[in-house]
Parts: C-alpha cells; structure tokens; sequence
C-alpha cells in the first residue's frame, strides 16, 4: 500500500503557553488518490503534512505512508512545502536531483531520471539555467519535479501553487492533473482555494479553526481529464457550495468549540 493514514492525531506546541493545534483527526487515502484539505489559517494542514513527512511526531495517534510509522522516520513521502526553495547556486537540473541524491539515490541515476522528465514536466530546454533565469511557473515546476523525484509514493504538497498569479496557476492546476493522472502517485494538497481543491482531487477534507479537526470530507465526483471549464457547469458550481457551506460550518464550529488562541512564534501551524 502506498496510501496515507492518519489516525486519532493530536499536536499542541509547548514553549511559554501551550498551543493546541490538532485535535483528533483521522484521514486516510488508498494508493493513486488525490485529496486535498482545505481550512482556515493556523487550523494545522502543514502541521499535519510535517507529521506525515516524517518531520514532526504528534503527541498522541499514528501517521503512517506506504503501511509504514511515519513519526521520525523522514523520507517516506516526498514533501514539497510552500515556498520552491531552490537553491539559486545550483543549475535546474541539479536542483530537481537534490532531494533523491539526499534520499541515497546515485547522482547518475538521479540526473538520467531527471532528464527523462524534463519535457513532460515543462522545463525542456532549460536543465542548465539557475533558478534565477526561470519564471515563477516554471519554478514551481522544479521544485514539483524534485519532489516527484525524491523516492516514495506519496506527495505532500502545501500551497504549491499559492504564490502564483491566476493565469499561471490556472496552467499549473491543468498540469499538475495531467502529469497525476499519467503516473499515479497519491497526492495529499494543501489549498485555500476551494475550487482548487474540487478541480484537483478525489476528495476535499474541511478542516475546523484550531486546534484542527477533520469536520467533514466531501467527494469531488468528476470524470477525468478535468478541464478548466468544467468549474462553470451546474454540477461542479453545486459542489462548490457545499463545500463552502462545509467550511461555513467548519468555522462556525470552531468559533463555538475552541476559545480564542494566539500563534505562539515561531511555530509553523499552517
């Protein structure tokens, strides 16, 4: 199985005062699913995607990737996180092979990998420029392929597209499906975009404002390939209003359930 499970996790930060900031959230995908989680600033969606990348161990409950415990034991799932963060002295393609040297992939094999996607990932041409030298699209698209790159078969993605002017991120979204629906990864994405997430995945879980709960996950029932129209037709405007009406909900509940919390610095809640 190459799925995800989270079940029953809870997280507060410690340091002067105590921030609470899951509360007993149980989410699982089956192998070659695409869900994404949508929620309000600070609810937990990158402290989730942190626990399932290995990168952080939750006070109480279980992460697992692939069948596997994913608490301190980075590098199960490959994790893409909200800013590109390319390193602006190494060349494109040195990039993209970054994250499966790390993971103890050869850097031939890296290299013959990565120059096998290039095209398909919209960068052909462009394996020696510096990151510098490449749009914002075009850098996103890098740091998708390094990450698709970095051995596991499960894809954290925060925000990827959340920094992107409409244009490019309407190109990205078109992209992105495309390159899922030809190789099959499971795809855990973190949005603020709703009709993001309806275009995009199999399934949108609501989360609740902090600390964070999994209020409700709605279906996005589409046939695929999606285009872009699609979000026009009646079905899919529908869909999208249950889905705000579930986030309406989702922060209704939040405001009755959780008195008021500030961030304590320097903690990533996401």
């Amino acid at each position: 199985m190459n799925g995800f499970a989270l079940r029953h996790v809870s997280h507060a930060f410690r340091g002067e005062r105590v921030v609470p900031v899951l509360d007993d959230v149980s989410l699982e995908a089956e192998a070659g699913t695409f869900v994404s989680i949508v929620g309000p600033s600070g609810c937990g969606k990158s402290t989730l995607l942190r626990i399932l990348a290995g990168l952080l161990t939750p006070e109480t409950g279980e992460a697992e990737v692939a069948g596997r415990n994913a608490a301190g034991h980075p590098g199960l799932a490959a994790f893409m996180p909200q800013k590109d963060l390319l390193l602006p002295w190494r060349r494109a393609l040195a990039n993209a092979t970054l994250g499966a040297e790390i993971a103890g992939v050869s850097r031939r094999q890296a290299r013959e990998e990565a120059l096998a996607l290039f095209e398909p990932f919209g960068l052909a041409g462009f394996e020696r420029a510096w990151p510098a030298q490449l749009s914002g699209g075009m850098r996103q698209r890098l740091a998708l392929l390094r990450t698709f790159l970095t051995p596991g078969g499960t894809l954290l993605l925060d925000e990827p597209f959340g920094a992107l002017d409409a244009i490019t991120r309407r190109e990205m979204q078109a992209w992105l499906q495309e390159v899922w629906l030809r190789h099959g990864r499971t795809v855990l994405f973190v949005t603020h975009d709703v009709e993001e997430a309806l275009l995009l995945s199999d399934r949108v879980a609501v989360m609740s404002p902090r600390p964070g709960r999994i209020a409700t996950v709605v279906d996005a029932p589409f046939a695929r390939p999606r285009r872009s129209e699609i979000v026009t037709e009646a079905a899919f405007v529908a869909r999208k209003a249950a889905l705000l009406a579930a986030l309406d909900d989702a922060m209704r509940m939040g405001e009755g359930a959780h008195p008021p919390a500030g961030r304590a610095p320097g903690h990533p809640l996401g």
